[in-house]
């Protein structure tokens, strides 16, 4: 029923969009029609993969990268009081920097191939992660830790957060990971604004240059069909891998 769903609201976004442009008979270098946009998509099918493909490659290991700095980050932040200290600050001041602002820098000393755009996307990535993650382990039941420091025996710090504290953030990772797959396309796609020779970003800026409308639209059609299957396969390798952790699907009873 959810795909069902899916494609009964993708259809009438197409409906809507078809509607829109016969009432208002805007030009189509302004805003094509779903047919030219379809043609244009299908014409350029090699074209848009071999961009696509790129795009993904970049989004995937900046998530990667991103998800284990966020981790062991918040690690340090929840469990070592001198790195919060310091480390704190600097994660909640960077995030006052505009994403454009840095993506310049980054093309200027990591150069125009993809490790300037993995790191934007790691960039992008790294804060939702840690700040979850850091929330979860400070917010595990002090019960389950009192009860954990008092049966483990030697090194139980460490045994504490492999055996109770990490299981218990799990459930906050996941969302800081939701949010990381649904925000990772910007990172990478401004950076192929910003300076590249491939990329979805890239065919668009090219598109758009060229009075190549259509192609522009198919390519974002792209981008976007491609973060959503990113964030549904992530929501559903996380549902697979944390099968206790169940969410409220409905109202709860009365008492």
């Amino acid at each position: 029923m959810s795909l069902l769903r899916l494609l009964v609201t993708f259809a009438g976004l197409l409906l809507l969009w078809q509607v829109l442009v016969v009432i208002t008979a805007v030009p189509p270098y302004i805003l094509p029609d779903p047919r030219a946009v379809t043609l244009s998509l299908l014409n350029n099918a090699g074209l848009i993969f071999r961009h696509a493909e790129i795009t993904a490659m970049e989004i995937l290991a900046g998530i990667g990268l991103g998800t284990a700095l966020g981790c062991v980050s918040a690690v340090l932040l929840a469990y070592f009081q001198g790195a919060r200290r310091w480390l704190l600050p600097l994660l909640v001041a960077s995030q006052a920097i505009p994403v454009f602002a840095i993506a310049p820098l980054l093309v200027l000393w990591l150069g125009y191939g993809m490790v300037s755009k993995i790191a934007m996307a790691t960039l992008i990535i790294f804060f939702p992660v840690t700040a979850n993650f850091y929330d979860g382990l400070r917010h595990t039941r002090r019960g389950w830790l009192e009860l954990a420091y008092t049966m483990l025996p030697e090194r139980r710090r460490w045994a504490v957060l492999r055996h109770i504290a990490i299981p218990a953030g799990l459930p906050a990772l996941a969302s800081g990971l939701r949010v990381a797959a649904a925000v990772a396309p910007i990172g990478a796609v401004i950076g192929e604004w910003v300076g590249s020779s491939a990329g979805l970003g890239y065919l668009m800026l090219h598109a758009n240059g060229r009075m190549q409308i259509d192609l522009m639209f198919a390519a974002l059609f792209t981008l976007a069909l491609l973060a959503v299957s990113l964030y549904f396969a992530i929501d559903a390798g996380l549902r697979y891998l944390m099968p206790w952790h169940t969410e409220m699907t409905s109202a709860p009873e009365r008492f």
